[in-house]
């Protein structure tokens, strides 16, 4: 079967530029200047962004994940500690960010160190979800092989039976913290000239830097 060509298929950008002179001494500062300002087209999940690991053959690995929290000290996600992605965490603790806001014809990448958030942090977030979120975090035993829908929807009405009222945080889902080293922010341009600024972290401070597209 012939193969569909889509080279043709592109973009010209230009809504919007990234200079020296306007970006911020933070590129935590700058992110929430960033998304703030993606908030207001994207919609509710201005916060998706692709999570990238290595997994025990060193083939990186994305998903799309939730950011919940930033703060200077980082960027934090939430998920089951026996999943996929926690396993190679463990054995590998770095990981990347990457957040695309069409709308704005920008993008942000984030790498660095990741650490689990203290407990107390998992259990009140935890607390703020729905209960159907709740109720899915005990119910999903997530990354493992299951035989059907059916073994899920058997699995919420165990948990929903065994919790009728107060639903605990289990022990095996929690939070991790993207502690960052270097953050990239692209603005979309015309021709293929984009800006790209990336910040590195210099032991005490940031230091920021002008990268050709």
């Amino acid at each position: 079967m012939a193969k569909e060509n889509i080279q043709g298929v592109r973009k010209d950008y230009g809504i919007g530029e990234l200079v020296e002179s306007n970006i911020l001494e933070n590129p935590i500062d700058q992110f929430e200047l960033w998304f703030k300002d993606a908030a207001k087209t994207e919609g509710s999940e201005v916060n998706a962004c692709v999570l990238s690991t290595l997994d025990e053959n060193n083939y990186p690995e994305g998903r799309v994940v939730l950011l919940k929290f930033y703060a200077d000290d980082g960027f934090t996600f939430y998920t089951n500690y026996q999943s996929n992605k926690a396993k190679q965490l463990a054995s590998h603790p770095y990981a990347s960010m990457t957040f695309y806001w069409k709308t704005k014809e920008r993008q942000v990448r984030v790498k660095g160190k990741i650490e689990k958030v203290p407990a107390e942090i998992s259990d009140a977030y935890f607390q703020e979800r729905p209960e159907g979120s709740r109720i899915g975090a005990w119910a999903s035993p997530q990354s493992q092989v299951i035989p059907n829908r059916e073994f899920l929807e058997q699995r919420v009405k165990q948990i929903r039976e065994k919790f009728p009222t107060d639903i605990p945080r289990p022990d095996f889902w929690g939070g991790y913290l993207l502690i960052p080293v270097e953050v990239e922010f692209w603005q979309g341009r015309s021709s293929r000239l984009h800006d790209r600024i990336v910040y590195s972290w210099n032991q005490d401070h940031w230091v920021s830097k002008r990268l050709a597209p």
